[in-house]
């Protein structure tokens, strides 16, 4: 990119998003922070990750976030999203992908979290998120996520969690949350991310998919989640990582979406949001630097499109005994 088309294209304010992140982390008197009490755990992976995504992990203090992520675990091996909250299979991958940034997997006891996460499976192959059974197919990507990275997927049924997982397949290549629910990118990911993680891609029909992914971009060069919606940052995330995973990123303007994605910055504060002018937020801030991580954006470290994690975390673990 020559540096006449890289300045219309704005630049990424890596050190203003680092301090926004930081600070937000330290804020929790605030609104946002009371209402996402629960979810603490999800706001650490996103701010945690966004950090080392920027080469900037070394600003956080790694004690205080690793004993924080221990007393949030339960008897059953499960993990809250904050202390004093029900553990939660959401919260649990989110404390392991947190600990793997940290390189700090063998503090878990992974038999007895492996063990947590199996024991969510269903008769039919699908996964509840808690003991209150709720059934959706993004908590078959987060178990079989999390007992990859533990490197125990052997604990589950493996055929039965894919053949679940492709009965959730829709006529337009899509997927949804349950079978016939109607097919959303969020969903999308979770569904190309299992089965790319159980080296089940075959399965799926990347052409009719591909074509359905690449529609989801508009005029602004945003992605939106399913047809006749707004575009938003995180789709940034969702849609890409599935048309890569099939192999049909080539299909979408890069380009444009890299521009809406910058013009998502609040570059005064730092933060990302969801469109042009919006409020900012943590979530958001992750979503705009991941999509931009996956459209090779110089200055951002690579991320894996299926573990969610930096590619150099990833290669760890793989290659770790």
């Amino acid at each position: 990119m020559s540096s006449t088309s890289s300045n219309q294209m704005g630049q990424l304010v890596a050190d203003k998003h680092v301090r926004y992140i930081l600070m937000a982390e330290k804020k929790k008197e605030s609104f946002e922070s009371v209402v996402m009490d629960h979810l603490r755990m999800n706001g650490a992976y996103w701010g945690l990750t966004t950090l080392d995504l920027l080469d900037k992990l070394g600003t956080v203090s790694e004690d205080e976030v690793v004993s924080w992520i221990m007393t949030c675990q339960h008897e059953s091996g499960g993990f809250a999203g904050n202390v004093g909250h029900d553990p939660h299979i959401l919260y649990t991958l989110s404390a392991v992908q947190i600990l793997a940034l940290f390189d700090k997997i063998n503090i878990l006891d992974v038999g007895k979290v492996s063990s947590y996460v199996a024991g969510l499976q269903n008769k039919d192959g699908s996964f509840s998120g808690d003991m209150w059974g709720e059934i959706d197919t993004r908590f078959s990507y987060i178990a079989i996520c999390c007992l990859s990275i533990l490197k125990t997927l052997d604990k589950i049924n493996v055929e039965k969690a894919v053949d679940y997982i492709v009965s959730c397949k829709n006529l337009d290549g899509g997927f949804g949350c349950t079978p016939g629910a109607e097919s959303h990118a969020g969903q999308i990911f979770c569904c190309v991310g299992a089965l790319a993680l159980t080296g089940s891609l075959h399965r799926v029909d990347k052409d009719l998919l591909g074509w359905w992914l690449c529609e989801r971009q508009g005029k602004s060069g945003g992605l939106n989640g399913r047809p006749e919606k707004l575009p938003d940052v995180c789709y940034s995330w969702w849609v890409l990582s599935s048309l890569i995973m099939i192999d049909r990123v080539h299909w979408i303007d890069k380009e444009k979406l890299v521009k809406f994605i910058l013009d998502c910055q609040d570059l005064d504060n730092g933060g990302i949001s969801d469109r042009p002018d919006d409020a900012v937020d943590i979530f958001h801030t992750y979503f705009g630097v991941a999509g931009l991580s996956l459209l090779e954006y110089p200055g951002v470290k690579a991320i894996d499109p299926a573990y969610a994690l930096p590619v150099d975390v990833v290669n760890r673990i793989i290659f770790t005994k």
